[in-house]
This record gives structure tokens, sequence and C-alpha cells, in this order.
């Protein structure tokens, strides 16, 4: 487990099955343990009991059975609140807390933002509460998720959006994907500088065993190739080489596309 302080809570982070990550968003002076898509009830009732506090809150981003497997014991064991995306109540285990992006949501005192970024599913959603992106599978360390169930133009408006937010807004997404997705983005991107440090910086952590989640929206911003879409001179780069237009859905869908064949 790996801890991260913001302010006002702090983030504990459990690796879970081969690639997942599970979030414990464990709020300042409250009872409140709100668990990130637990994939998994096992490591998430381990570390309640090592930090001595009931789980009382399950946040998910998204239907997919390694995000809510956990959801019906922990619910069981907790009778703790189930939160997901109204529009995909039918498909998400347990959820008796449906929201939106209209929703007004709080753990312990704390602003909860609802992002809805469909393409990796149609009702993917996402969680923000300060500095502290909970954004599933929509985007990666290097990379985004697959298409699912939406459209390449859905998944680059959703990548867009989280694009704006602040550079120094962390990344907790939840699987460990970041190597090879910067081994696509080299081949994609090799004239990027700050690529080849990022894929160096990122190499030694995992030699380390340790995680490379989060990153941050400015690192994603300036090294993962889809967020890079946004940039007119590689989108200008990237067309010429692969004879497309040079706009940024276009770009965006050829990337995923040529991902999507590896």
């Amino acid at each position: 487990m790996w801890s991260y302080q913001h302010p006002g809570f702090t983030v504990h982070q459990l690796p879970a099955l081969n690639d997942n990550y599970i979030y414990l968003i464990d709020v300042d002076n409250s009872n409140v343990m709100a668990a990130v898509d637990p994939a998994d009830a096992v490591p998430v009732r381990k570390a309640c009991s090592t930090l001595g506090k009931p789980l009382t809150h399950i946040l998910n981003t998204h239907h997919h059975w390694d995000h809510t497997d956990g959801n019906k014991s922990l619910k069981s064991s907790f009778d703790c609140q189930v939160v997901g995306a109204g529009v995909d109540a039918g498909r998400i285990p347990e959820i008796n807390m449906e929201v939106s992006e209209q929703s007004q949501l709080e753990l312990g005192g704390i602003k909860v933002e609802i992002l809805s970024l469909p393409g990796h599913t149609s009702g993917h959603i996402a969680f923000l509460l300060k500095d502290a992106l909970f954004c599933g599978d929509t985007l990666f360390g290097g990379g985004c998720g697959r298409l699912f169930e939406g459209t390449h133009e859905q998944m680059w408006n959703s990548l867009s959006k989280l694009a704006k937010l602040n550079d120094t807004t962390q990344v907790y997404c939840a699987h460990e994907y970041t190597l090879a997705n910067l081994r696509f983005a080299r081949d994609v991107d090799r004239e990027n500088g700050a690529l080849i440090s990022r894929i160096s910086e990122e190499t030694q952590r995992r030699m380390k065993k340790e995680p490379t989640i989060p990153s941050n929206i400015g690192m994603e911003r300036s090294t993962n190739p889809f967020l890079r879409a946004a940039d007119a001179e590689f989108c200008a780069r990237y067309a010429a080489v692969n004879s497309i237009p040079a706009d940024a859905l276009s770009v965006f869908t050829h990337l995923r596309d040529s991902k999507d064949r590896i």
C-alpha cells in the first residue's frame, strides 16, 4: 500500500489482480473512507483493518467487473453506500446512490465533482476531489482506454475535458499500463524529449517495484500521444507520416486504432 496526502484527505493505493489499482480516500478528521473501483474485496478489507477505519462508500467509475467485483462483499461487510452513474445503474452491482454531472456529492465535507466521460463505456464517469482525479479506464499513464461502447469522438471529447484540468491534478487511474503505453508513445512521437525522460524515470520506478501512478495532467498533456492530438505541431507531423487529415479527432482516431492493432 502506498499513501499520498492531499488537502483534507489521504489516498491509499492498493494493488489488486494482475495490474489493477484500488484507491481508498481517507478523509481527515472524519469517519469517511471511500473505495474507488474495488476489483477485489480482500485488499480493501485488509487495508481498512490496518488503518482502523471502516468503509463508508464505494465509488465506481464504470460497470466492468474488474472495477466492481468487490461491491457485493464490501457492502455486506460495511453497509456502505455504492455510488455510480445513474445512466448505468442497471449494470453496477449494489448501487444505491445514482449520480451525474449535476449531482451534489460530498465526502466528509469535501466536494466531489462528477465528470461524465463516455468512450470506454457509455456511462463512464470520473470523480474529482480538489487536486485528485479518479478516472478509471478513460485516461492512463501514457495512454487511454479502449472504446468498448463509445465512439472515437466521444472519447476524444472526454479526454479533452480532462486535459483542461490543472497541470498539477494527480491522475489516479485504475491500471498499471504505463510502460507498455510509453513504448507505443515512443514509436509515434520520437522527437519528444519529455517523453524520453519519462520513459527512463518510469522504467526505474518499475525496476524498484514502485507504481508509475499517480501521474499528473501536465505530464500526460506533454507525453501522452492521445492528449498530444490537441497539439497542432504534433498533429501535422503525425498526419503527414500517416497520410491522414491533420485535425485532432482524425489523429486521435488513427492513434487509437493503431494501438488496438498491437
